[in-house]
């Protein structure tokens, strides 16, 4: 239960083994697995003595939030553990498939963690110490996973690190995780760590995954050279490595970079990772090696880890990585070849295919006499435009990480593709609800099994600060006890700084932050991310609105246009596709937001104008009406420090 942790040392006993064993026997090919080294660590996991819910150093053990009986009472499972379960029941499956000079090529289950066995050991040979990090700074690929989950076994914190930081912010991270050795993909990674190299104390080695080393030098080595280095480290040493694992200490950093101040790094241990994951996809699937996903998120993002590395091994399912310019349009070819079962796109990712797919419509007839979607009746069209996107045989696509617009929920309903929202917080090891088995467009679905929600303080109609419990509820934040205890309360509840409400039957509704509350002048309290999402989905052509009226007599707002993205995620002063089929509708000529801004042009300033008082006639006061508005020369985005990650 909740106190197995205080005594001494707890062992807990796998329930399902003789089940397991019994399975087995049967398998045709049980000779073949004796090569999977089967230590102790297999049969029973032992806790770490533990007193607090929390911690914020990297060595410190914490209690588990167990529940006695039903979800949430779950034997705790090492990564390691995990995965062996995995290579058990799927060794010769394919696990990690990517590209190499245009052909897939496979990485069964066994093979996989043979690799990651490999990395480990070479980790310990560059000298990883237990608790130290391992930085990773580069697109999805095997590498990327051989190296977060080979620093595990090694006894390492796993760090991502954002492809599009800095080399001041690749140093901060590098330099709070203790970094001993940082993975990054090519030279132009490479070039951001050497700059602040000698600002990086712990550093030991740098290997480079893609491309051959421009530069020599005793601390670089190629990603073939890096995995021979261990070669004289033993099965022995290493899993005496392995079996010091416990689920109950930290293995994996993400950083989280609020919106002030410098990242936070969030420590997952084992136990957070193994049952998050776990949990989630027995909602998905109750069978192993039947799924087949498509990574292609930034796998320093929580979401995407989740999802692609720890789901995917929860249920032996496959991995196939996209290329580097995903983002930029190559991703539906992938999505094409593939075929996933199951997508999880970023708000960003459902609006671009939105806009894509209209401005395709729009050419092949006439759309304004008849809603789009509604004239798509029969099933034979919808499953065309199903594999039209490489979605025919996905059975559960997902969107988070953000607010995604009523209007694109309601248009991919339109072609029978239900977009279902997750919900949670990198302090939740990714999700805390679902909407898998149960949707409600506009909600965010229920809490997962084994968990809970409270609605703290809530107002007369029902919203509340969404507080978390369970297993998926992070150690702490690494260094920083006062950010900790800011986050988790006395008695351990995780506080989201969201605010939502609860439907009768239990489905959640997120209605803004707590920091977010506009106060007016006069004293009225102004959640601003409905009105923000209602002018946006009456002027589609609107790429982010920012309500401004705290302390202030009546409320004004910044709007961007939608516009494309470079290959660093910067917004470029080219309109994107959308705005330029408005501005070809109402006889616009400018292509640049930059002339749109000189002329102020007047169809798109009227058009927003008159969606501006659309949305202030249904506002509930005068306080709430939008009196002022303008529109900026460039678009929001992380690199620009706008938003954060």
């Amino acid at each position: 239960g909740a106190s197995s942790g205080e005594k001494n040392s707890c062992v807990l006993f796998f329930p399902c083994l003789s089940f397991m064993a019994s399975k087995w026997s049967c398998c045709p090919n049980a000779e073949e697995h004796k090569a999977v080294p089967l230590s102790t660590s297999n049969l029973a996991t032992t806790l770490a003595p533990a007193k607090e819910l929390w911690s914020s150093s990297r060595d410190k053990a914490v209690r588990l939030r167990m529940e006695n009986s039903g979800p949430g009472s779950e034997t705790p499972m090492t990564i390691h553990q995990m995965f062996l379960e995995t290579v058990e029941w799927c060794g010769d499956k394919p696990a990690l498939v990517s590209k190499t000079d245009g052909r897939w090529v496979t990485l069964t289950w066994r093979e996989y963690y043979e690799e990651c066995r490999t990395a480990a050991k070479s980790f310990l040979k560059l000298g990883l110490e237990r608790f130290h990090g391992v930085g990773i700074l580069g697109f999805n690929s095997p590498e990327w996973f051989i190296s977060d989950v080979g620093c595990i076994f090694a006894g390492g914190l796993a760090t991502g690190i954002y492809t599009t930081n800095s080399p001041e912010a690749c140093q901060y991270v590098a330099a709070n995780c203790e970094a001993d050795v940082l993975v990054v993909e090519n030279q132009k990674q490479l070039d951001k760590i050497l700059k602040v190299k000698g600002q990086l104390p712990h550093l030991k080695a740098i290997i480079q995954y893609k491309g051959e080393l421009q530069q020599k030098a005793p601390f670089l080595y190629t990603w073939a050279e890096f995995m021979k280095l261990g070669e004289d480290v033993s099965n022995e040493q290493l899993n005496a490595v392995i079996d010091s694992l416990r689920s109950n200490e930290c293995c994996s950093l993400i950083y989280t970079s609020g919106t002030t101040g410098n990242p936070k790094g969030v420590m997952l241990s084992h136990d957070n990772i193994s049952w998050t994951a776990r949990t989630v996809f027995k909602m998905i699937n109750e069978n192993y090696g039947e799924e087949v996903l498509v990574s292609y998120l930034p796998l320093s993002h929580v979401a995407a880890q989740m999802i692609d590395i720890w789901g995917c091994m929860s249920l032996g399912g496959t991995i196939y990585f996209a290329d580097p310019d995903a983002l930029k349009g190559s991703l539906v070819n992938t999505l094409k070849e593939v075929r996933p079962t199951g997508f999880l796109g970023v708000p960003r990712v459902w609006e671009k295919m939105q806009e894509k797919m209209k401005a395709a419509g729009s050419k092949a007839s006439p759309e304004n006499a008849v809603p789009w979607g509604f004239m798509l009746s029969n099933n034979l069209v919808f499953k065309r435009v199903r594999a039209g996107l490489g979605l025919d045989r996905c059975t559960f696509c997902c969107t988070g990480a953000a607010p995604i617009t009523k209007d694109t929920l309601e248009y991919f309903m339109s072609l029978n593709i239900p977009v279902k929202e997750l919900y949670g917080m990198s302090e939740s090891s990714g999700p805390h609800t679902v909407s898998i088995n149960q949707y409600r467009i506009g909600s965010c679905g229920k809490v997962m099994p084994g968990c809970k929600t409270k609605l703290d303080h809530p107002d007369e109609d029902g919203n509340g600060e969404i507080c978390f419990w369970g297993r998926h509820v992070f150690m702490g934040y690494l260094n920083m006890p006062d950010k900790t205890v800011e986050a988790l309360d006395e008695d351990g509840w995780l506080h989201s700084g969201d605010l939502g409400k609860h439907d009768k039957d239990d489905f959640l509704y997120i209605t803004g932050r707590i920091k977010e509350l506009i106060i007016t002048a006069g004293g009225e309290n102004i959640p601003p991310v409905p009105i923000e999402d209602a002018v946006k989905t009456e002027v589609p052509i609107i790429s982010n609105a920012m309500l401004i009226g705290d302390k202030l007599k009546f409320l004004s707002m910044m709007l961007t246009l939608k516009c494309e993205m470079d290959d660093n995620g910067e917004p470029t002063d080219d309109l994107s596709p959308e705005v330029l089929d408005f501005c070809q509708q109402h006889g616009v000529k400018s292509t640049k937001v930059s002339e749109v801004l000189a002329n102020k042009e007047p169809a798109i300033y009227k058009a927003i104008q008159e969606g501006m008082e659309r949305v202030n006639a249904r506002s509930t006061s005068n306080a709430q009406k939008v009196q002022k508005w303008i529109v900026l020369g460039r678009d929001f985005s992380v690199v620009g420090g706008e938003l954060g990650q």
